[in-house]
């Protein structure tokens, strides 16, 4: 495997940007080191490389990506994994608002907790937060997957459209058209392969405990 490592102590975000997308074309491996929680790192990358930022990082960390796949051995700030297409965002920390707005697809994980608006116009891909996630959790969602491990806020699936919410923990309450449904035999067989797939450890009980949220109408109707 080819590595190439950068050091972002000296760069600003466009500089380390650039240099991360050149090296995506030669090297297998981009290790970047010092993000000081700088913003807008690693924004546009189209490369099937993998990228890891030892530290935390800022805002719109891994915004607008289609294809690498993304490792911060920290903390992330608001909306991480902005607009993904395709390709993976993992966050070993906690994240601020908005993880995942407006995924196209791929997937992006937080293993502790998040702030609000996770997920929000997400049209398509996969979000897990291992932790607990604020109020508007899947506010405008128009589909693919949120896994929370932990608690929810307030008006969660706030006009949702399509996709599906499923929530281990507490419920705080629901949004406009959002409903609880049953979870089926299948729904518990997805969980269990996407949460053992990023080193989730539930027993096979705890997958009884998730809570199902769909839209509860397909077109929903605004006004009187």
């Amino acid at each position: 495997m080819k590595i190439k490592e950068l050091d972002a102590a000296s760069l600003s975000p466009r500089e380390l940007n650039s240099q991360v997308k050149e090296s995506a074309k030669d090297y297998d491996k981009i290790l970047i080191k010092n993000p000081n929680a700088m913003h807008y790192l690693v924004a546009g990358v189209t490369d099937e490389v993998n990228i890891e930022l030892d530290g935390s990082v800022g805002y719109f960390t891994g915004t607008m990506c289609d294809g690498p796949k993304i490792k911060i051995n920290g903390n992330a700030g608001w909306f991480v994994g902005d607009n993904l297409t395709d390709g993976e965002v993992v966050v070993e920390g906690s994240a601020g608002d908005g993880a995942g707005q407006g995924i196209y697809g791929g997937t992006v994980v937080v293993r502790k907790s998040v702030g609000s608006r996770t997920g929000e116009i997400m049209k398509n891909g996969t979000i897990v937060i291992g932790g607990n996630s604020g109020f508007m959790t899947g506010i405008f969602m128009m589909g693919g997957r949120i896994v929370i491990l932990g608690d929810v806020g307030e008006d969660v699936a706030e006009s949702i459209i399509r996709g599906v919410i499923y929530v281990k923990g507490e419920v705080k309450s629901l949004g406009y058209n959002a409903k609880i449904d049953e979870l089926t035999w299948e729904d518990k067989l997805e969980l269990k392969e996407l949460l053992e797939e990023y080193d989730f450890d539930l027993k096979e009980d705890e997958y009884e405990e998730f809570k199902k949220i769909v839209p509860e109408s397909a077109r929903p109707f605004y006004g009187h």
